[in-house]
């Protein structure tokens, strides 16, 4: 029998004293982009306390556009939050995927006050993922 069987995927959240690391296995991708986005984004949303989130990419076998959409996801909510991200581990095509886009160094920066809202804006943080 031939088709498309999709990888295991999987998300695993530890808390630590300096925030949480985030143990991502599997593809990311179309298929389960939206679930590493709402594991982490509703695990934030309990933690709003977090100063770091490690995202640790040791499992993962591939990642596409729409995985790389869902890091930027996820870096606007810690942003929002005032929390460092951090990439760990990352496999080398991750890595070529990062440059080749220019995303790595938004991606790891650091937060500064220009990354937060401002009292000027709307007061709507849905867009960052923040209620």
């Amino acid at each position: 029998m031939t088709g498309y069987f999709p990888a295991e995927f999987s998300v695993e959240i530890t808390e630590d004293p300096a925030g949480c690391t985030v143990r991502i296995a599997g593809e990311l991708d179309y298929d389960t982009s939206d679930e590493l986005v709402e594991t982490v984004v509703g695990h934030l949303r309990g933690h709003r306390h977090t100063a770091e989130v490690r995202l640790d990419f040791g499992g993962l076998t591939w990642i596409d556009s729409s995985g790389l959409s869902a890091l930027l996801m996820i870096h606007r909510t810690t942003s929002g939050l005032g929390a460092a991200l951090r990439l760990d581990n990352r496999p080398g095509f991750l890595d070529h995927r990062l440059r080749l886009t220019d995303i790595l160094d938004h991606l790891t920066g650091p937060v500064t006050a220009a990354d937060l809202p401002g009292p000027e804006e709307d007061g709507d943080h849905t867009r960052a993922g923040v209620p």
